[in-house]
């Protein structure tokens, strides 16, 4: 079943749906990145803002319930393409870190830099699973 999903999901190997999905993945790690960093600061910094824009906890879960399934799907894409699994276990450790801060170091002082490392480990891998799919001779 998820052969023949993945066989759907990665078309094109220029411009395909494989390619939009490990963009947007990066992009993604990126926000993440932003709102880890800067949200804390800004909000530190405008003490009325934070009673105006209070972020929930639900708001990483709801966050990780689409990072997890479409940073699997591009990196074990990738890895069925390219054949290497280093940038799929590069992606599950980034990914673990995520949840650990997410969910078990939530509300500590480790949240922000488990969470930035594992957001930055993951945007590695999605770089490195694309450059490794690009450099593919096409067939």
């Amino acid at each position: 079943m998820f052969g023949k999903m993945q066989d759907q999901i990665a078309i094109a190997k220029d411009g395909g749906p494989v390619d939009w999905l490990e963009r947007g993945a990066v992009g993604a790690s990126f926000l993440c990145l932003v709102h880890c960093l800067a949200l804390p600061f800004l909000i530190a910094a405008l003490p009325t803002l934070a009673t105006m824009l209070p972020v929930s906890e639900r708001f990483h879960v709801w966050v990780l319930v689409f990072a997890v399934p479409a940073a699997m799907i591009a990196l074990w894409s990738g890895r069925s393409q390219h054949g290497a699994t280093g940038p799929l276990l590069t992606g599950i450790a980034g990914l673990v870190l995520l949840l650990l801060g997410a969910t078990v170091l939530g509300e500590t002082r480790w949240e922000t830099a488990v969470t930035v490392a594992g957001s930055l480990i993951l945007a590695l891998a999605h770089v490195r699973n694309w450059r490794m799919r690009r450099s593919l001779p096409c067939v």
